[in-house]
């Protein structure tokens, strides 16, 4: 979502900014094994914040098409908010039908779709003070926009989801997440809070209490790769940004990241980094680029989200011209 660091403090159970109790849970929750189908995989792909991007799908299936005979056994999930630009009922449908094709969690943005109409979180996001209250209002509004959209079968079918899942690559433990290791809208991963050192030891200690090497999340909307130690040695927060939106100035890609026992060998990869594995088999974790047609998309963009409306205000920079956040912010430790 967008950044405002100007914005003034504002009530912290506001629609926006509350975190609702249902949404809460905790690191040790993460010490379950696996299930079947995400344990002990070759390749990971953790897709975060799609936003209702379809180029930006239809891109990732392309590249998901390449891979199939290097990535050995593999899985890929959509780690919540795939919807929130596709307001228009045959849109949210053609996103929903695709994901859910794949191992998905629900965001905020769907959970609150899931909610009952009369539930006061807004949006969901749980936004920082930093966050101006204008962004706040629009994005609640954005999302009573996009529930309209909806059927009460399609919101089902993401009531049904869940909020964080176990995974393994190489014996590598991840913890796939939304938001943090205590919320599904959590902000404990931004890149803004992994600045501060106190914060990291408390990243720190929500890995060594889980039980994993790594959270891979998103919902923060800028990515980070956060190396952090651990009495084991080292951890790792993986935050993609958004597959779904520009991640850095003056480039258009989305971002996912892919996990794996095999280093990533195409343009596409954007940074990265090796870890050790199960016995020391090293695995790499990398953001891969989602490159689209960005002028089409904006057409696209513009023709259900015209300027004056929230979304617009909202997006319409970011979509254009990327976020005041560079490349060589990303990697860090």
């Amino acid at each position: 979502m967008p950044l405002n660091d100007n914005a003034q403090p504002d009530e912290a159970d506001a629609p926006g900014r509350s975190c609702p109790l249902h949404y809460r849970y905790h690191p040790e929750d993460f010490r379950a094994p696996p299930p079947p189908h995400l344990d002990g995989l070759d390749t990971l792909y953790v897709v975060g914040g799609l936003y209702g991007n379809e180029p930006a799908l239809d891109t990732l299936e392309q590249l998901l098409e390449r891979q199939a005979a290097h990535d050995g056994r593999r899985a890929v999930v959509f780690n919540g908010d795939f919807h929130w630009f596709d307001a228009e009922p045959a849109w949210f449908e053609r996103v929903q039908r695709r994901v859910l094709a794949h191992t998905a969690l629900r965001g905020n943005v769907e959970t609150e779709l899931a909610a009952e109409a009369t539930a006061d979180a807004g949006c969901g996001c749980a936004y920082p003070a930093w966050v101006g209250d204008e962004v706040v209002a629009r994005s609640n509004r954005i999302h009573a926009r996009l529930r309209q959209a909806t059927t009460a079968a399609q919101r089902a079918e993401l009531a049904a989801l869940p909020m964080h899942a176990r995974a393994s690559v190489a014996g590598w433990q991840l913890a796939l997440v939304h938001g943090d290791a205590t919320s599904l809208a959590g902000w404990g991963f931004a890149q803004e809070h992994l600045r501060d050192a106190a914060h990291r030891a408390t990243v720190s200690g929500w890995l060594q209490r889980a039980g994993v090497d790594a959270f891979a999340c998103s919902h923060t909307c800028l990515p980070v790769f956060q190396r952090l130690p651990t009495a084991g040695g080292e951890g790792w927060v993986l935050n993609n940004g958004a597959a779904g939106m520009p991640n850095f100035t003056g480039d258009g890609a989305g971002l996912v990241s892919r996990i794996a026992t095999r280093p990533f060998g195409g343009p596409e990869r954007r940074f990265g980094a090796q870890a050790a594995g199960a016995g020391g088999v090293p695995v790499f974790a990398e953001a891969l680029a989602l490159a689209i047609d960005g002028p089409a998309w904006q057409r696209r963009f513009a023709a259900l989200w015209p300027a004056g409306s929230d979304a617009h205000a909202s997006y319409a920079q970011r979509v254009a011209q990327g976020p005041a956040y560079r490349l060589s912010e990303a990697l860090r430790g």
